[in-house]
């Protein structure tokens, strides 16, 4: 396993070089800033390990031009909240703060390495390989969208998707992607809600060398990146007011214009869009344009909630749980009395994202293999029970962080919240790791 470890600080860089080099599994390759790593990083590596408090660059903007492209992990001597959320919005598997035992930074990478090794080996059927070819179950809902989905694939028209959180609109957007004539070219998602107003400029726009301070070379956006293909905006009516006469040009003129430019770059991209807000109030107060409304929903497509949807509940959990056998290796699993019929009736606020949470919490926490209803803590959520909510939520943020080895990555996909909002609720309950 080959390691790039990033970090400023030539005693801990050496410290690390010699102690990492020590096991025979590990190839260890050092740099002394993000830029020098920038510089000779290629395919053969494996995992990033980086400081954060770096001059220059440091490894939250280092994280960014990477884009993905190699597992990382984080160390730093100054933790904050916001960078272990802006770390973890960028997918860091673990955020180690100094100083730490070396072991702990083995047991890091070497978990990083596992989930790697479960996700390119695992069989499990997807979303992407089942009915519908990228639906797990049906329904007549479901079927009705389906139908007006492939109708809009077969064109290059603006597709805007409505409905709740967690119905399954980026799936959907996937699914027009590869089921249109631009299946082979890139499909670029990105969440409007996830990325700060100061940064989302230049995330679709991309900026050129000395646009702005730390603008050391050039960078393509978003948008050149989907060129030839599709770019699905998440929660779009979440995008700031100046940005939307911006994203309009883009689809009236079709080109960019980097940040720090006057050079337009022309793009042929599919646009598709989704929200769960409502676009009619937010024009009227004035915070979304009509005329960007219009552009993009040449074909709106309303997704219904998964209440709307129950013949996809038992389908879905089956699924979920040979999914969790195979990721976790826990054993097949089976249903209790009145456990299915629990999951029927419930309403399902948060749709499909909460449902597989709720399978996948109820199968790894359950005893002798069998998931009973109070597994699922379904009830206390519909009546609040005698037990106050938040007491509730600390018990099982507890108890997931206890299952998980304190692996807060884990966690709160076990318990279905983004990492940042586990991070913040760990704070508020005062919870030790």
């Amino acid at each position: 396993m080959k390691l790039a470890v990033v970090e400023d600080d030539i005693n801990m860089r050496k410290s690390l070089e010699i102690a990492l080099g020590e096991y025979e599994e590990f190839e260890v390759v050092s740099f002394k800033s993000a830029k020098d790593a920038l510089k000779k990083l290629d395919d053969s590596f494996d995992l990033i390990v980086t400081d954060i408090n770096m001059p220059q660059m440091d490894g939250i903007e280092f994280l960014r031009v990477l884009d993905g492209r190699y597992e990382a992990l984080i160390i730093t001597g100054n933790a904050t909240l916001n960078k272990a959320i802006d770390s973890i919005r960028l997918g860091v598997k673990d955020f180690l703060t100094k100083p730490f035992e070396i072991e702990t930074l083995v047991e890091a990478i070497l978990r990083a390495k596992k989930a790697k090794e479960v996700l390119t080996k695992t069989k499990v059927k997807s979303p992407k390989a089942v009915e519908n070819k990228q639906f797990i179950a049906s329904s007549p809902a479901l079927d009705n969208v389906l139908k007006l989905a492939n109708k809009a694939a077969k064109t290059d028209a603006s597709v805007l998707l409505l409905g709740e959180s967690g119905v399954g609109k980026e799936l959907f957007a996937n699914y027009i992607h590869t089921n249109s004539l631009r299946a082979n070219a890139p499909f670029i998602a990105l969440n409007m809600a996830a990325i700060p107003e100061n940064l989302l400029e230049s995330e679709l726009f991309g900026y050129e060398k000395g646009a702005f301070t730390d603008a050391t070379e050039g960078r393509a956006g978003k948008f050149e990146a989907a060129n030839g293909g599709s770019i699905f905006l998440d929660e779009i009516g979440e995008m700031p007011l100046g940005l939307q006469a911006k994203l309009l040009r883009v689809l009236q003129e079709k080109e960019v214009v980097r940040l720090g430019s006057t050079k337009p770059i022309k793009v042929d991209i599919r646009f598709i869009s989704a929200t769960n807000a409502d676009i009619q109030k937010k024009i009227k107060k004035g915070e979304f344009r009509e005329d960007l409304f219009f552009r993009l929903q040449t074909i709106p497509v309303n997704i219904p909630p998964l209440r709307e949807r129950t013949e996809e509940i038992i389908p879905l959990c089956e699924w979920k749980l040979e999914q969790v056998d195979k990721q976790y290796g826990i054993g097949k699993k089976q249903w209790g009395e009145g456990a299915k019929e629990q999951l029927l009736n419930y309403n399902w606020p948060g749709n499909i994202r909460e449902l597989l949470s709720v399978v996948e919490r109820a199968a790894i926490l359950c005893e002798d293999n069998t998931i009973i209803p109070e597994d699922l803590f379904l009830s206390s959520r519909e009546s609040g029970g005698k037990k106050k909510i938040a007491n509730l939520e600390e018990e099982l943020i507890y108890e997931a962080l206890k299952n998980c080895d304190s692996d807060i990555d884990s966690a709160a996909e076990l318990l279905g919240l983004k990492k940042d909002v586990l991070l913040s609720k760990i704070e508020r309950y005062n919870i030790k790791l």
